[in-house]
């Protein structure tokens, strides 16, 4: 009984001490954990690179156990916001990130961060089963074909650059001529391809196809004709989690990062 007893006691206070050393430890994990969680990486910039960098954040997050939030669009609905709590921003094209530097957030970039990521192609967009028949850039100069254009955010001249490849003005004016509507942006055209289907054709990247399969069609632009902008990323100024925020610009770049933009319609270097 005695023995009983002291064995008893002996299993009690190891199973004391077994948990004196565990709850702690599964405390102190939790909390890490928790710690982790909380901290929150915001990187901001244009629609057109969004797509693959919500993914990425996604990626990069469940890897790494932090959360990246992406918030896109046009840069007036941002601008006040990222100047506040930005650690990274992105751009559509190169001339988008000199004018983030100079202009939009003066003082926020860190210039000796920025970095080109991957490249986007141009493409002719045009209705499901492509009733006009479009197959190359020529043939948005045929009478009756109305084109939609973005004349801003990353495409300044984008549709001119296009058309005016080859050096021909009979091209440059047949197509200017089709033109219906010089959108400010990718955000607003896409709501305008969305409900006006007297548009036939939507001169943009190939990008903004793989976003909405089911709205449109792509065509390529001849080599001849083709053009590509950027995309690319920077730290802030402002940001306290640099050494996290080059990591998520480091996975941008990676094999992971790659196939993701890949998948989008980017091209890799």
């Amino acid at each position: 009984m005695k023995q009983t007893v002291i064995s008893f006691i002996l299993r009690t206070a190891l199973a004391a001490l077994l948990m004196a050393l565990v709850v702690p430890s599964a405390i102190a994990q939790q909390a890490a954990s928790a710690e982790k969680a909380a901290i929150i990486l915001k990187a901001y910039g244009p629609g057109g690179p969004a797509p693959a960098m919500r993914e990425a954040a996604k990626a990069f997050g469940t890897k790494k156990g932090y959360t990246v939030e992406i918030t896109a669009g046009p840069t007036p609905t941002w601008k006040d916001q990222a100047i506040k709590d930005a650690d990274l921003i992105f751009s559509g094209s190169e001339y988008m990130m000199t004018d983030f530097v100079r202009k939009d957030l003066p003082g926020l970039i860190d210039t000796s961060t920025i970095r080109t990521l991957y490249l986007r192609p141009s493409a002719i967009l045009v209705r499901p089963g492509n009733p006009k028949q479009i197959k190359g850039t020529k043939d948005l100069a045929k009478p009756g074909i109305k084109i939609l254009v973005v004349e801003g955010a990353g495409q300044v001249g984008m549709w001119e650059d296009v058309a005016g490849r080859t050096g021909s003005v009979k091209l440059v004016d047949g197509i200017r001529r089709n033109i219906g509507f010089f959108a400010a942006n990718s955000a607003e055209a896409k709501k305008i391809w969305n409900s006006d289907m007297s548009y036939d054709v939507w001169l943009i990247w190939t990008i903004w196809q793989k976003e909405s399969p089911a709205a449109a069609e792509f065509v390529n632009t001849e080599p001849k004709n083709t053009i590509y902008r950027s995309c690319g990323v920077a730290l802030t100024n402002r940001s306290k989690q640099k050494a996290l925020a080059k990591e998520f610009a480091d996975f941008l770049q990676s094999a992971e990062g790659k196939d993701i933009f890949v998948k989008w319609g980017w091209i890799a270097p």
